[in-house]
């Protein structure tokens, strides 16, 4: 087993935590250092964040160097060290963990060469070719961080947590409060139009249901706020509220060039029914009609709505199938962590 330098967002509720604790329950010995985390306990960090977002961390790298150099120093020969996401972690902090002489593997489930958040990875997509290992969530990633020099990438689709998703036993113990008919669950964004399609939801009659931060700030808000319950869920709470739905919806980041997202995976795994937007992913992951509905639009995804909600059986059928195929699959934080630490050959 490997002894694994882990540099990621330590948050329990945070996806990067959940990659952590499946590596240790791969059996690994993992230590986790939250750069972030120290970052913003300096002095001013929380008024020069956003400065810092739009300039890709670039002023920040001083300091960072500092923390990773006083790391290097004091840290035990890792097997491996991995890095989660990896905006803050530039060319020189890199070049200082190359010292611990061994593999490097970088993990980012956003769309760093998409563009969607302006300049926030120009760090990150400056330092891709001291990585031996890159795992990223597009296809079309792949291409791209060759071109900017990355020497070995993979992709890999968004995984579930075997642990923290895990549904309920029973039905029974779900709250009342995250029981409802049809769910979405997740952030407003203004470029997204997420509130436009939910709105057009609602007004072809679906019993719709809102949990997720900052939709006080949509423009159609004052439609939305008798369906909104509360801001972002984790844990089991978020679980309660995927199981408790008869229907979970699966909205894209179109900026972010989404073909699936990880609620893809996690809906089925925690026990609820995915109606996501068509596309060849979705397609390929799942039988549509059977173990996952699917829509182009807001229009059809009302009617594929009404049509489940009015045939339990059939609802039923189709998440128990989605729930056994997901498992199939191997989508999980477990085996997504075994094949990257298997492609640089650390078992």
């Amino acid at each position: 087993m490997a002894t694994i330098l882990y540099l990621g967002d330590s948050h329990p509720s945070s996806t990067s935590a959940h990659r952590a604790r499946a590596l240790e329950r791969l059996g690994h010995t993992v230590n986790v250092c939250d750069l972030n985390k120290v970052i913003a306990q300096s002095k001013g960090f929380r008024y020069l964040e956003p400065l810092h977002y739009r300039t890709g961390y670039r002023f920040l790298q001083p300091q960072v160097t500092r923390l990773v150099k006083h790391l290097v120093a004091t840290t035990p020969r890792p097997d491996v060290v991995w890095v989660n996401s990896g905006e803050l972690v530039g060319p020189r902090s890199l070049e200082l963990l190359k010292q611990l002489g061994c593999p490097l593997v970088l993990y980012n489930n956003d769309d760093p060469t998409g563009g969607r958040d302006g300049r926030r990875f120009d760090t990150l997509l400056k330092s891709l070719s001291y990585y031996d290992l890159c795992a990223v969530m597009r296809e079309i990633n792949v291409p791209e961080f060759r071109a900017k020099g990355a020497k070995n990438v993979i992709h890999v689709r968004m995984s579930y947590d075997e642990v923290v998703h895990q549904p309920f036993t029973h039905a029974s113990d779900i709250p009342a409060i995250y029981k409802s008919e049809v769910v979405f669950i997740g952030t407003w964004m203004r470029y997204e139009k997420r509130d436009e399609f939910l709105l057009a939801l609602l007004e072809q009659g679906i019993p719709l249901t809102i949990w997720g931060s900052r939709w006080s700030k949509s423009p159609h808000w004052a439609a939305l706020q008798a369906v909104h319950k509360g801001d972002a869920l984790s844990g089991r709470d978020y679980v309660a509220a995927i199981q408790g739905a008869k229907i979970c919806l699966g909205l894209l980041s179109k900026g972010n060039r989404d073909e699936h997202t990880q609620r893809s995976q996690e809906v089925p795994f925690a026990g609820g029914l995915l109606c996501a937007e068509r596309t060849a992913e979705h397609q390929e992951m799942y039988e549509e009609g059977v173990e996952a509905a699917f829509w182009a639009d807001a229009a059809e995804c009302a009617q594929v709505c009404k049509k489940l909600l009015q045939d339990d059986d059939a609802r039923e059928k189709m998440r128990l199938a989605g729930m056994q195929r997901v498992r199939a699959m191997q989508a999980g934080n477990e085996d997504v962590c075994r094949r990257i630490l298997n492609t640089i050959h650390i078992y």
